[in-house]
C-alpha cells in the first residue's frame, strides 16, 4: 500500500540534489575568495595549534555539499531508503518543546536582543554567510518531511518564504554598514557616505541599472509563473469556509492580534495608532545625529524600538500565522500534522472573575431585570472597577513615573506634550506583548470585559 503522505519521493530528492549542488558552487567561490584573501587562523593547542588557511574549511564544507549532491543525483530512484533526511528525534523534539506560541515569542525576542548584542560579530562576511549556509541547510533537511513540505511549499507561501532571506539580508546591511560607521566614528575617520561619496549620472548609468533590474525582475516572474500553479481554490462559499481561515499574509499580525484583543481594538484603534505613531515620530524625535547614514551607537533606542516594532512584533506575528497556527486557529509545530480534530482546552478568565471569584471569593455584582440604567451601569462599573483602575494606572500612572525614572534624560529633551505622546506610543506598543503574556501565563482574556456593550479590552 502507498503511503498518502510520504517523506521523501524521487522528484524531492533530485530538486534537493540541485538545490544543494548550488550550494556547493556558491561555497567554492567563497573558497576561492577566501584562498586569493591568503589568511589563516590558528587550531587550539591541543591539535598542534598551527596556522591554518581560512580558506581550508570551505573548501571541505564545499567538497561534503559536492558529494551530498552526487548522492541526491544518483540515489533517488530509491527514495524510501534515502539516508540524508531530518533526523526523527530532532522532529520529534522540536515539536514537543517548541510548538507553542509561548516558546515561539520567547524565541524571537531572545533573537532579537542577540542580533542587537552580537552586531559586530554576525555582521562579520564569513559568520554572515556560515549563518546563510546553516539557514539553507536546515531548510533543505526540513524539506524532507512531508508536512514541513506542505505549509513551505503551498504557493501562496511561497514569496514568503523568499520575504524573510530578504529581510534578514537587508537588516544584515543596514547592521553592517551602521558598524562599520561606529567603528569609524570611534577612530575618527571619515564616515563610509563620505568616503565613498561618488556623482553618479542618471543617463545612462542609472536608466541601464533600472532597466537591467526590470528585465530580471520580469524574467523571475514568468518563470515563477510557469513553475509554481496559481493557488487559486473552488468558489466562495457562505456555507463552506476555509480551515483555517486566514487573512492575507501582511494582515496576519493583526488577525494574531485578535486572539488576545477585541476585534474593535485589533483591527481599528491599534492600527490607527501605528498610523499616527510612524506619523509623529519626526515631531517627538530630538535626536539630530545619524542623518544621511547608517549608525546604530547614534540611534541605539531608537532603531532598538522600531527593529523591535518591526522584527517581534510583526514579522515573526506572520511567520507565525503562516506557518505555526493551523485549523481552527490552532498552534502546530513546523513537522506537524495539521489535524482538523486537535483540540486545545481553553479556560480563560477576565480579570474581574479572577479577582472576585478566586482571589477574594466574592460573588459577581449583577442588576435585577427591573433595575433602571443608573443602576445596571453602576453595576457593570463595580464588576469591571479592578480593570478600569489597572487600565489608567498604565496609561496615566506610568508616564510619570517613565519620566522620573528611566527616561528622565528624553522628557528633559522632549518637554511635557513630546513625551507624553512618546511615553503613551511606548506603552500602546508594549501592550501587545504583555497581553500576550497575561494571556499565556494566567488564561487572562480580558482586562475589561462588558458584553453587555460590546466592550472588551
Amino acid at each position: 500500500m502507498l503511503d498518502p503522505h510520504p517523506d521523501l519521493t524521487s522528484s524531492v530528492v533530485l530538486g534537493l540534489g540541485w538545490v544543494y549542488f548550488l550550494l556547493f558552487v556558491l561555497n567554492f567561490a567563497w573558497t576561492l575568495r577566501e584562498y586569493r584573501r591568503d589568511q589563516h587562523f590558528n587550531l587550539p593547542k591541543f591539535f598542534g595549534g598551527q596556522a591554518v588557511p581560512s580558506s581550508a574549511p570551505w573548501a571541505v564544507y564545499a567538497v561534503m555539499l559536492g558529494v551530498i549532491a552526487a548522492t541526491h543525483f544518483t540515489g533517488y530512484s530509491n527514495p524510501d531508503s534515502f539516508l540524508f533526511r531530518m533526523p526523527a528525534f530532532f522532529k520529534n523534539f522540536v515539536d514537543e518543546r517548541f510548538a507553542n506560541p509561548v516558546a515561539f515569542f520567547l524565541a524571537s525576542v531572545i533573537g532579537y536582543g542577540l542580533m542587537i548584542y552580537l552586531r559586530e560579530w554576525w555582521t562579520r562576511p564569513t559568520v554572515a554567510w556560515a549563518l546563510l549556509n546553516v539557514a539553507f541547510v536546515f531548510t533543505s533537511l526540513s524539506m524532507t518531511d512531508w508536512d514541513f513540505r506542505q505549509i513551505v511549499g503551498k504557493p501562496d507561501n511561497v514569496p514568503i518564504v523568499a520575504m524573510l532571506f530578504i529581510c534578514a539580508f537587508f537588516t544584515w546591511i543596514y547592521f553592517s554598514r551602521a558598524v562599520d560607521n561606529d567603528r569609524r566614528v570611534a577612530e575618527g575617520k571619515p564616515l563610509r557616505e563620505v568616503e565613498r561619496q561618488k556623482k553618479i549620472l542618471v543617463w545612462p548609468d542609472l536608466v541601464y541599472t533600472e532597466l537591467i533590474c526590470m528585465i530580471a525582475v520580469a524574467s523571475v516572474l514568468v518563470i515563477w509563473g510557469i513553475v509554481l500553479q496559481a493557488p487559486l481554490e473552488e468558489p466562495a462559499s457562505s456555507v463552506k469556509t476555509p480551515n483555517p481561515s486566514k487573512a492575507p499574509w501582511y494582515f496576519l499580525g493583526l488577525q494574531e492580534m485578535l486572539v488576545y484583543y477585541d476585534p474593535w481594538l485589533a483591527g481599528v484603534v491599534f492600527p490607527t495608532l501605528i498610523l499616527v505613531g510612524l506619523m509623529a515620530i519626526p515631531y517627538i524625535d530630538f535626536n539630530g545625529q545619524g542623518n544621511g547614514y547608517y549608525t546604530f551607537k547614534e540611534r541605539s533606542f531608537s532603531v532598538s524600538v522600531f527593529l523591535f516594532g518591526f522584527l517581534p512584533l510583526w514579522v515573526a506575528m506572520i511567520v507565525l500565522g503562516t506557518f505555526l497556527r493551523g485549523p481552527n486557529w490552532n498552534f502546530f509545530g513546523i513537522y506537524e500534522y495539521w489535524d482538523v480534530h486537535k483540540l486545545e482546552a481553553l479556560n480563560n478568565v477576565n480579570l474581574s472573575e479572577a479577582f472576585r471569584l478566586e482571589w477574594l471569593g466574592l460573588g459577581m455584582p449583577t442588576a435585577s431585570s427591573t433595575a433602571g440604567v443608573l443602576q445596571q451601569v453602576g453595576t457593570i462599573l463595580l464588576r469591571e472597577s479592578v480593570g478600569f483602575i489597572v487600565i489608567i494606572a498604565y496609561l496615566v500612572a506610568l508616564p510619570p513615573l517613565m519620566a522620573a525614572t528611566v527616561f528622565r534624560k528624553y522628557f528633559q529633551k522632549m518637554g511635557f506634550l513630546r513625551f507624553m505622546v512618546f511615553a503613551n506610543l511606548a506603552l500602546f506598543m508594549a501592550a501587545l506583548p504583555l497581553k500576550m503574556v497575561l494571556r499565556w501565563a494566567f488564561n487572562l482574556k480580558y482586562l475589561v470585559a462588558i458584553p453587555e456593550w460590546f466592550f472588551n479590552i
